[in-house]
Order: C-alpha cells, then sequence, then structure tokens
C-alpha cells in the first residue's frame, strides 16, 4: 500500500472516537516514523485558554499506538498502549500542533515510542514516550 491509502486508512478509522472529536489528523508516513496534527482551539483548552496537556497526551498516545500498527499481524494481534510518560515545555494558545512519533524499540511483545510535539514554527511544546504492549487476540 502507498502512503496516502494507509494514511486514510488511519484517517478513516478514526471516525467517531477521540480522535475525531480533537480533530487529530495522520499527516506523514515514514519507515520508522508517523506524523499526526491537531489544531489548538477551544476544543483542545484548559480553562485559561491554552492547550490541555490532556489533549497533548491525547494527540501523543495516538500517533504512539498508531505508529505500533506497522509492526503487528493483524489478523492475531492487536496493540494496547501501557505506558505514557509527557513532558509539556511550552504553551500553545492557537495554531496547530504536530506530533511524531519515532520508534526506540520494536519488540516482539513489546514497541516503544518517541513522540514529540511541535508547532507549526518547529518549536517544541511536548515530549513524549509511549510503551506499547502486542496483544494476541483470543
Amino acid at each position: 500500500m502507498d502512503t496516502t491509502t494507509i494514511l486514510k486508512a488511519f484517517n478513516d478509522h478514526s471516525k467517531n472516537t477521540l480522535m475525531e472529536t480533537l480533530d487529530i489528523e495522520y499527516v506523514a508516513l515514514g519507515d520508522d516514523f508517523l506524523t499526526a496534527k491537531m489544531p489548538v482551539n477551544s476544543k483542545v483548552y484548559q480553562p485559561y485558554g491554552q492547550l490541555h496537556g490532556g489533549a497533548t497526551a491525547a494527540l501523543a498516545e495516538s500517533v504512539g499506538s498508531a505508529a505500533s500498527n506497522f509492526f503487528i499481524e493483524h489478523e492475531s494481534q492487536f496493540i494496547n498502549g501501557i505506558q505514557l510518560s509527557i513532558n509539556h515545555i511550552k504553551s500553545k494558545r492557537e495554531g496547530v500542533v504536530f506530533a511524531t512519533a519515532k520508534n526506540i524499540h520494536k519488540g516482539k511483545t513489546t514497541h516503544l515510542w518517541e513522540v514529540t510535539i511541535v508547532d507549526e514554527n518547529d518549536e517544541l511544546i511536548s515530549i513524549a514516550k509511549m510503551t506499547n504492549i502486542v496483544l494476541t487476540k483470543k
């Protein structure tokens, strides 16, 4: 499958989910990364009119989980996130943020991702590490 088809499949699979609610869209894909974007607007604000850390964490976990799907056997396996650690570096009031998950470890039972969240000016907003477990369907 080509990149456009894969990104469309990820975005179609996000219908009626938190990703759709937060307007998260998968936008770029490579051999060792996946990138998604999310607009910064009132849907993702905390009470002070800034990007909510929980929305940023949801973006990081969404892209990290989706990225692990490239490395599993879809007929017999599925992914669950088991750990997310995130540091918020800079606040954001408007614009867009981009989360890029890059693989650190791809094992048979666990995957570790570094997720970097930057804004449209490539300024660092947050950075996260995410661990996923590979489970067998019953």
